[in-house]
């Protein structure tokens, strides 16, 4: 990908696109030779790519953005009382690449706090860049101007969300946390959300999960505790693209918000009333066991 074309020339987003893509490349490196990966907890993995491009990002974002602070999953955190924050994964997908499964990104969101905001209420966000550097596809969104994407063998093109209106006929996304999976109640609502669609999709990289359903490749997506560096960019991509971003009471999506549902718009409702059932144990369908199943079979 030489340059960034006209169509997405969105000022910040511009700025950290370039930067995403020579992050990208650095990571393209480190995959194709292979990495060593460390623990950070039980099992929740970190390699010395996603420390490498952390810092090559904190670097460039200083010299482009000097007055901006920066919010690192790597530990990087500067400036976060000045009116414009990025938030930045420099890996996100990291097992995923640790493993040599080749589905991961490199993730801005920049969010704008205007003085005299208090620190427990969200600022606007106002640019998002999602890069997956493997296949070579930019996602890039600014505040009010739309969400684009960029591939090195075609020109930008905006994207929209899917025009899918019934949970029956949709695709849709989840993922998985990597440590404490077992106090997750997630693998229940995957399991129903299986039955009620035409499929969920695990992934492993909640950014371009969001990316996916601002392109309209999967009509919405849900997961349990994320992190601001997770969805900042990608929920402004899901937002200037058409969709809905909310919690999964249906208040507002915040920056801090351990549970987030993406959609198209078409499918917030009914979802909605799902994750209501599923709470309170209503109308869940059930699904067979291993052994009830194969005494079924038997009986036929």
């Amino acid at each position: 990908m030489k340059g960034f074309p006209a169509q997405l020339d969105l000022g910040f987003a511009a700025g950290a696109a370039a930067i995403a893509l020579e992050a990208g490349e650095l990571l393209r490196g480190y995959f194709d030779r292979g990495v060593t990966a460390e623990y950070k907890g039980d099992v929740d993995l970190v390699t010395e790519a996603d420390r490498a491009s952390e810092k090559l990002i904190v670097s460039r974002l200083g010299e482009k953005f000097p007055d901006h602070g920066i919010y690192g999953e790597e530990g990087t955190r500067f400036g976060l009382e000045r009116a414009y924050r990025w938030y930045v994964d420099p890996l996100d997908g990291t097992t995923n690449f640790a493993h040599g499964f080749p589905f991961f990104c490199i993730s801005l969101g920049l969010e704008h706090r205007p003085q005299g905001l208090a620190q427990d209420q969200d600022g606007e966000l106002t640019a998002g860049v999602v890069y997956d550097p493997i296949h070579g596809e930019l996602f890039a969104a600014e505040k009010g101007r739309g969400a684009w994407l960029n591939r090195s063998s075609e020109p930008g093109r905006p994207l929209h969300v899917s025009r899918t209106r019934y949970l029956q006929e949709s695709l849709l996304s989840t993922g998985f946390p990597s440590h404490k999976r077992h106090a997750n109640p997630n693998i229940h609502f995957y399991q129903q959300l299986t039955l009620r669609s035409h499929g969920v999709r695990r992934a492993g990289a909640a950014a371009l999960d969001l990316a996916y359903c601002a392109a309209g490749r999967v009509d919405g997506f849900w997961e349990f505790n994320l992190n601001s560096w997770d969805t900042a960019a990608g929920a402004l991509l899901v937002q200037e693209a058409g969709g809905a971003m909310i919690r999964f009471d249906g208040s507002p999506f915040r920056l801090d918000s351990q549970e987030i549902l993406a959609t198209n718009g078409l499918l917030t409702g009914e979802i909605l009333t799902f994750f209501a059932d599923m709470f309170a144990g209503r109308n869940i369908d059930p699904v067979p066991t291993a052994a009830e199943f194969a005494a079924r079979r038997l009986a036929r």
